[in-house]
């Protein structure tokens, strides 16, 4: 009985050693710089610093970011065929009847590019700049 006692204790530290290492952000983070824009109100840009683990994706850089700045929330839809969206960005949520979402961007030298990918797949870069900009689409988009 004792045996099979240590040999779990054993197997469970083993298990928190290979977690811990295996979530351990400081050695394989990437810092990335977010932005928040809203082309619908007079609010100043809002820019962030985040990090994301290598081969992470972007949500995880937002979560680390909504626990680290009391300013800063999301909240996010899933829908069963596309998975997540960003349906929120501090307070402020798209609407169908008027016609706005949240459009997620990267920046690079001046030049935007809307991602084809979402928050759960996308993987940024380091020192990426990714922009959430509230907008308005119109029928043929």
């Amino acid at each position: 009985m004792a045996l099979r006692t240590s040999a779990l204790l054993s197997v469970g530290f083993f298990l928190l050693l290979t977690c811990g290492a295996l979530t351990d952000t400081d050695e394989g983070s990437l810092s990335i710089k977010l932005s928040v824009e809203n082309e619908q109100s007079n609010e100043p840009l809002k820019s962030y610093s985040s990090s994301v683990v290598k081969g992470g994706v972007l949500l995880g850089a937002l979560r680390r970011l909504h626990d680290a700045q009391h300013d800063f929330k999301f909240t996010v839809k899933e829908d069963p065929n596309f998975g997540l969206f960003l349906e929120s960005v501090n307070g402020v949520a798209g609407n169908k009847d008027e016609k706005t979402y949240w459009e997620i961007l990267s920046e690079s030298s001046g030049e935007f590019n809307r991602l084809d990918v979402g928050i759960g797949c996308y993987m940024p870069k380091a020192d990426e700049h990714i922009v959430l900009r509230y907008t308005t689409w119109s029928p043929q988009q």
